[in-house]
This record gives C-alpha cells, sequence and structure tokens, in this order.
C-alpha cells in the first residue's frame, strides 16, 4: 500500500509546482466583488460575468500587501478620483501564491488606473446616450431660477463641513439678505449615495406646507472622496425630473460628474453654491434698482416736460385770450350790422304772410254771403243747420245783405224738394 501524505506535504507539493508553472507576474481584469481593508492590507474577490447575463463565471480570491497598498491605493485614488470599491471594474498585476496554511491567492503587485478610467467613461458615455434618449437630459436646463431664489432645500449630510461652509456663506452675505435653508439628509460618499439622494428628493417633493425655489446639492471635505453614486442612471433620472432647478456643489475639480451634467446649474464647491444663491439675489436688486432708476428718470423728464408745455401755455393764454375777444368783438360788430337788415327782411315776410292770411280769411267772412243772396237764419245767437233743431213758438232771427228781421215758427209742416244739384231741402 503506498505510503499517505500529509496535507501539509500535499500543499508544498501544490506550492512547488505552482512556483514552477506559474512564476510570472499577470495582468487580469476583473470585477470586484469586495474590496476590504484590514490590517494595512487588502483584501479583494475577483469575479468574471458572463457577457449575456449577470451570472459569475469565475471567482477568485486576491490581496495586496500593505507594502504595496500604501503606494497603489494613493495613486489610484488621486488618478480616477476613487477609492476602489465592489462593482468597479479593474487591471490587477498579480501572480500566484500557495501557502501551505492558508491556501491558494493571487498577490496583487500594481492597479492600472487607466482601465478604470476607461471602463467608467464608457459606461458614462452609455448613461448619457440612455438620457439624450429619453429626452431628459436638458429638462433641468430649460428651468429657471426664480428672481427671489431664498427658500432653498438643501440634500447633504448633517456633519459635513460643506454644508456648514454652505449656510455661513448665506447668513454672512454682504447684502444682508434672508435665505431660509431646509436641510433634507443623505449619505453623500460610498455605495448609498444614489438611494440616499433619490429618497431625500422624494421628501422634498413631498412637503405640501414649503414651496421651495430650488435645490442644493452639497458635499465636500476630506480626503478624496467616492464619486461613482453620482454617475448612475437611476440618480440622474430623478434629478433631470425634477420640477424645480438642482444646483450642484459636491467639491470636486474632475471632469463633471453626470449628476452635474444633468443639473440646472454646477458649481465646485458648497461655498461656490452659495455664492451662485447670494448673486443671483444681487443680479436681482441691480435689476430692481435700475428699473426704480429708469422709472425715476422717466417721471422726471415728464414731469419736467409737463412743466414746459404749462409754462408755453400760460406765456399764450394772454394772446389767445386777446385773440379770442377780438375774434368775438369782430363777430358781435358784424352781426350787430347785419341784424337790422335781417329784422327787416324778417318783418316783412311776416307781413307778407299776414297778408295772405287775411286774403284767405275774407274769403270765409259771412257778409260776403250775404251780398250774394244768401241769409242766415239765427236761433238764440246760433245758426240753425236743420229744422228739427226749432220747435213752434220758437222766435228765429233771418239776416240778408241790407239788415234783419224776426220771425216766430207756427208750424214745420213741408215738403221736401230736390234742387238743382239733388239736394235735398226742407221749406217751413
Amino acid at each position: 500500500m503506498q505510503q499517505a501524505l500529509t496535507l501539509r506535504q500535499l500543499n508544498l507539493m501544490v506550492c512547488d509546482a505552482i512556483e514552477m508553472h506559474l512564476p510570472d507576474e499577470y495582468w487580469v481584469q476583473a470585477e470586484l466583488a469586495e474590496c476590504r481593508e484590514h490590517g494595512g492590507h487588502c483584501y479583494m474577490e475577483l469575479i468574471e460575468r458572463d457577457d449575456r447575463g449577470n451570472t459569475p463565471i469565475a471567482r477568485a480570491s486576491a490581496k495586496c500587501w500593505r507594502q504595496t497598498w500604501t503606494i497603489v491605493k494613493p495613486h489610484f485614488e488621486r488618478t480616477t478620483g476613487q477609492p476602489l470599491h465592489a462593482g468597479m471594474k479593474v487591471m490587477l498585476k498579480v501572480y500566484a501564491q500557495f501557502h501551505e496554511a492558508y491556501g491558494f491567492s493571487w498577490i496583487v503587485n500594481d492597479i492600472d488606473p487607466t482601465y478604470t478610467i476607461g471602463d467608467q467613461a464608457r459606461r458614462r458615455q452609455e448613461i448619457i446616450k440612455q438620457l439624450k434618449e429619453e429626452g431628459v437630459f436638458d429638462l433641468q436646463h430649460e428651468l429657471q431660477l426664480p428672481l427671489f431664489c431664498q427658500r432653498i432645500a438643501v440634500i447633504s449630510s448633517a456633519t459635513a463641513a460643506g454644508y456648514g461652509d454652505f449656510c455661513r456663506q448665506l447668513e454672512d452675505n454682504a447684502y444682508g439678505f434672508c435665505f431660509h435653508t431646509k436641510l433634507f439628509e443623505a449619505i453623500m460618499q460610498g455605495e448609498q449615495v444614489e438611494q440616499s439622494i433619490i429618497a431625500a428628493l422624494n421628501r422634498i417633493y413631498s412637503v405640501e406646507d414649503a414651496k421651495f425655489d430650488c435645490v442644493v446639492i452639497i458635499r465636500g471635505g476630506g480626503a478624496t472622496a467616492d464619486l461613482s453614486g453620482f454617475d448612475t442612471l437611476a440618480l440622474a433620472e430623478n434629478v433631470a425630473n425634477f420640477p424645480i432647478p438642482i444646483i450642484t456643489g459636491i467639491g470636486h475639480e474632475r471632469d463633471e460628474s453626470i449628476l452635474d451634467m444633468v443639473s440646472h446649474t454646477r458649481v465646485k464647491t458648497p461655498t461656490a453654491a452659495a455664492a451662485l444663491l447670494i448673486d443671483h439675489l444681487a443680479e436681482t436688486l441691480h435689476r430692481i434698482e435700475e428699473s426704480q432708476r429708469r422709472l425715476m428718470l422717466s417721471i422726471t423728464t415728464k414731469i419736467t416736460h409737463h412743466k414746459s408745455q404749462i409754462s408755453n401755455l400760460s406765456t399764450l393764454i394772454p394772446t389767445l385770450a386777446m385773440r379770442t375777444l377780438t375774434n368775438g368783438r369782430h363777430r358781435i360788430e358784424l352781426l350787430e350790422s347785419r341784424l337790422p337788415v335781417a329784422i327787416e327782411r324778417r318783418l316783412t315776410e311776416q307781413k307778407h304772410r299776414l297778408e295772405r292770411i287775411n286774403l284767405q280769411l275774407q274769403g270765409f267772412d259771412p257778409q260776403l254771403l250775404l251780398t250774394r243772396g244768401y241769409s242766415i237764419t239765427l236761433h238764440e245767437g246760433r245758426a240753425v243747420r236743420d229744422p228739427k233743431q226749432l220747435k213752434v213758438g220758437d222766435e228765429i232771427e233771418t239776416r240778408v245783405e241790407k239788415g234783419t228781421f224776426k220771425s216766430k215758427v207756427k208750424g214745420k209742416e213741408g215738403k221736401k224738394v230736390k234742387t238743382n244739384k239733388n239736394e235735398r231741402r226742407t221749406e217751413i
């Protein structure tokens, strides 16, 4: 029977085999499933995912010892602007190591930050392209800051130095402007940035008793921080679709994050965000003062113009009055010269009218009828037109051309005869 090996002997054989067949260092592309520091060392879990899905198809452990990690870490963070974290694509320079007590592991000797930057840039471009295809990339840019932008909703960590700087800058402004700020706390670094800021935006949107003029997202202070949380699609969509202007001042000098790109206005630091709000209100004040100056100038000009008009009129009034009196006097004199002629003409016209009326009246004179042989019979001073008006015994008076005579009615019997004009006449 073959002699059995101890576990340590077997592991040493594996160690010798690895050192013999994998003696070199290798550059490997992988995704960080986990990354943690302990005792000055960095421990990583590496995975590779299926291109057609999200299932890991390879997995391995990696370690970066303290003497290497103290050099690699600051260089990587200075170059990329963020620390290593889960979900990041990395290019690692590794060699194989098998320890009889701890097993197999890849030992990291270097990390290429340019690979990570390239992967981040590719993902950023994909997110930007999707936002533009959705038509939301420029929505914030179409909004306008209110002229009196004084009610500010602030998304930040309550303990962040940048938040304190922002508030002090607003309170100590040289103009004495009054700003009203309300803090909506959020985590501003690490993997929870996206969900935390989105939750803060939702809280701002749900506040019913306060109408905010704008939202300010700020952070700052400390060492180089994790900025990957500001380059996510979900956060960009929430900010782009928010109904009021959003100002970002997340305190970094590198290229704009996607959050900066879709926000209404991007500044570098929290104090710059405060300065922007102060300058905006100062510009509004300047516009008001300029409008006031122009209004006063316009009023003064109009008053001066009207005073000049009044002065001119005051000098013209005596002349105009004299001219009017002269014209009136001339008209009166003219009327006086025409009045006798007009009166004479009017009297002559009325005299002729009276003569015509007199001639017409003469045609109706009863005396003229009497001269023609007619007579008029009167009873009690009224002309008798119908024998039925009389009764037996009535005294009647008959007028003829040369006098009158009286008669008394003895009877009314008589006969009706026809005249040559077919008229009926009763004889008494």
